[in-house]
């Protein structure tokens, strides 16, 4: 005789678990999970690569405005973690002389625009000893119309 003493509620529990079924559920969710797996591992190496390209993008972008060469992206890249124009502007004053980078100032445009309002101012005017001349001609008696009108086409 045994010394078991179960009822036979506890037969309830003891349920038949169909391995067939329950495996094939299981090889079923292993291969889901290994798709979604690859599937995550495709669209990050994606995404790595658009924003390698993005990044890219806004450096020479900016590089372009600046008046530097394109290749120096490369560098930039390397050494900054976040791009946008505010730490590429960084990069550029901190190492610009690696490159052969000079930053402009806003006094050089400035200079520049009075340098061409006083070109502008020389180039159409009339210097004192030239004016001089011009008046003791005109003071001079013209014989005829077509000497004075010769006379104003030869000043243009």
């Amino acid at each position: 005789m045994s010394n078991n003493n179960w009822d036979d509620e506890d037969d309830d529990f003891d349920t038949d678990i169909d391995n067939s079924d329950g495996s094939d559920l299981v090889k079923k969710l292993r291969k889901a999970k290994r798709s979604d797996e690859k599937r995550i591992k495709e669209l990050t190496e994606q995404l790595e690569v658009f924003s390698k390209a993005q990044r890219e993008s806004t450096v020479k972008e900016v590089l372009e405005k600046k008046g530097v060469n394109t290749k120096a992206a490369r560098l930039i890249l390397k050494d900054i973690s976040e791009v946008n124009e505010e730490s590429i502007n960084s990069w550029l004053s901190d190492n610009g002389d690696l490159i052969g980078y000079q930053p402009k100032s806003n006094n050089d445009d400035i200079n520049l625009a009075a340098l061409r309002q006083q070109d502008i101012v020389t180039q159409q005017g009339i210097s004192p000893d030239k004016a001089n001349d011009i008046n003791a001609r005109l003071n001079g008696n013209f014989e005829s119309a077509e000497e004075f009108m010769a006379f104003l086409q030869s000043q243009q």
